[in-house]
């Protein structure tokens, strides 16, 4: 599975990235945010793009698992 660490990024680069490696494994990725702003952005064009959505909160950061 892809693994892709947002963590320092502004959006909309999270979700830009998000949406580049999702082209590329369209099966699902696993996205790491360091900020809420960030992690419900992802969320909503994840379940927005049909794809099941779980995350795992660990000490400071999150980590968005997507499948399809």
């Amino acid at each position: 599975m892809n693994k892709i660490d947002t963590c320092g990024m502004a959006c909309p680069q999270p979700v830009l990235m998000t949406k580049k490696s999702l082209e590329e494994n369209p099966e699902g990725v696993d996205i790491i945010v360091d900020n809420n702003t960030a992690k419900e952005n992802i969320k909503r064009f994840l379940e927005s793009a049909g794809y099941t959505v779980s995350i795992t909160e660990k000490e400071d950061t999150s980590i968005i698992e997507a499948r399809k």
